[in-house]
């Protein structure tokens, strides 16, 4: 591997394995949000579970549909200004703000991630760079069931690898992909998992009556910029892996 693309994996992996959300959004509101769970009213982790299925549901309708429009270079600074007005609202309302924010949120973290994944060289219009896309929701934290061991980027690919192949699949041989279809709706759940983790530290973040639409601004811009790191790692993983093989590159990311 040359000088360069060693440096991009080295960067890669400082942004993969240090995502950091919940200590960047306790510094914003001064509240331990690892801590702070109890805090939410009752009802409340139902309301975040529908409500993340939900987003990540027109995430994959936006992803069929209409990601093959991005343009070419990534405008991260311009997705964060979205980012930070829809969540405004959620600072402004609270937690019964989540239902309507977070798939507005969703889908502009989304094209985010696409403007970042064809940055990297991604062709956009193939059904797996999309899945690829909705997978670095799964990268925003680990599941409520992993040890610290399986909370590793590398670990995560693999425990969705069959579920992104099978739905990448059918979405390869269906003219109109059905968001019900069983891949889809088992990829789904897989990412769910992982995808909730982070909503609901911003949900407890944003029902915070100290916090306000300023403060609901900037949670939601901090959000973004959680995927936005995500995605930069784990697209830069991907483009190297196409000029240097999979094998390779994940042995030179656990050394480096």
């Amino acid at each position: 591997m040359n000088h360069d693309d060693l440096a991009d994996l080295r960067y890669a992996k400082s942004l993969l394995e240090n995502p950091g959300l919940a200590a960047r959004i306790s510094n914003a509101v001064g509240t331990p949000i690892e801590k702070g769970l109890s805090m939410l009213p009752e009802g409340a982790n139902d309301l975040i579970i529908t409500t993340t299925r939900k987003a990540l549901e027109t995430a994959l309708d936006f992803a069929i549909s209409t990601l093959d429009e991005q343009p070419q270079q990534s405008a991260n600074w311009l997705h964060k200004t979205f980012a930070g007005v829809s969540g405004a609202a959620g600072g402004a309302f609270g937690l019964p703000a989540l239902a309507i924010e977070l798939p507005v949120s969703t889908t502009i973290i989304l094209r985010s991630i696409a403007d970042i994944a064809r940055s990297e060289g991604e062709n956009i219009k193939l059904a797996e760079t999309r899945l690829a896309c909705l997978e670095v929701f799964a990268l925003g934290g680990p599941a409520r069931n992993d040890d610290a061991v399986e909370s590793g980027y590398f670990t995560v690919r693999a425990a969705l690898a069959k579920s992104l192949a099978e739905a990448a699949r059918y979405m390869a041989t269906n003219a109109t992909a059905q968001k019900t279809a069983p891949p889809l709706v088992q990829l789904l759940s897989k990412i769910a998992a992982r995808f909730g983790i982070p909503v609901t530290q911003k949900a407890l973040a944003q029902s915070l009556p100290v916090v306000g639409a300023a403060g609901g601004a900037l949670i939601n811009t901090l959000f973004m910029d959680h995927f936005q790191n995500m995605s930069r790692g784990h697209f830069i993983v991907r483009r190297l892996e196409r000029v240097y093989g999979e094998d390779a590159v994940r042995r030179m990311y656990l050394s480096v």
